[in-house]
């Protein structure tokens, strides 16, 4: 699966994997449901670290669609719910 990390890049996840990105990605909508910004900004350090542990960098001059989209490390809780849908912002 393709995953971008805005201002950073594209990574290419293997699916297997995306079951415990979902994990994170369950803490992450609990920081901002809760309005929690000292675990919202370590939950989505975690997610967007494990994104690029697991994931094998896309090249730049390759186009390949993302299926995925997720706020780059400094982003505010405010922005990132915006970026939410009802399955967080990994569908599972």
């Amino acid at each position: 699966m393709i995953v971008r990390i805005l201002s950073e890049g594209q990574f290419d996840v293997p699916d297997e994997q995306i079951e415990g990105l979902n994990e994170l990605d369950d803490k992450l909508e609990a920081a901002i449901e809760a309005q929690d910004e000292a675990n919202f900004g370590s939950a989505l350090g975690a997610l967007l670290d494990r994104v690029r542990e697991l994931g094998t960098p896309v090249a730049l001059d390759a186009l390949v669609p993302s299926q995925l989209l997720l706020p780059h490390e400094s982003a505010s809780l405010d922005e990132v719910r915006d970026l939410l849908s009802g399955d967080g912002l990994i569908p599972g």
